[in-house]
């Protein structure tokens, strides 16, 4: 019969186990880091209305209209946003890479900050597009 032996053992092995990391949670399904293209994007809107109010021009910015054109939360000149076309998007790029390829579009960073492509002191870099 196993008593208190058969506990210790059961105890110590699986802090065993827990500090050899052989058993732990499986890890969280995030969206991509990186994609070139609208479709592979997470958290673009449906069914957005060109030219109706918006609230977020930072984060996750991008809809879809109905008839399926790809739009963006804005505030031009510091007016109420509003949604308005979409210039080319590339998907999901990391703020303060690269973006030689992509001149004048716009991204979204894998934590749904807006970017947009800007060349300036000889870089094309990603950048926040909310500023």
């Amino acid at each position: 019969m196993c008593h208190s032996n058969c506990v210790r053992f059961t105890v110590a092995a699986v802090a065993a186990l827990l500090a050899a990391g052989g058993w732990a949670a499986p890890a969280a399904t995030a969206g991509p880091t990186v994609c070139d293209y609208p479709d592979c994007t997470p958290g673009i809107a449906p069914g957005v209305v060109l030219g109706a109010p918006c609230d977020n021009t930072t984060y996750y910015v991008f809809g879809v209209t109905s008839w399926g054109r790809l739009v963006f939360c804005g505030s031009p000149r510091r007016y109420e946003p509003r949604w308005f076309r979409s210039p080319p998007m590339a998907g999901v790029k990391d703020e303060n890479s690269s973006c030689i390829q992509y001149q004048n579009y716009v991204a979204q960073a894998p934590d749904g900050l807006f970017l947009t492509c800007i060349a300036q002191n000889a870089q094309s870099l990603w950048i926040r597009g909310d500023t």
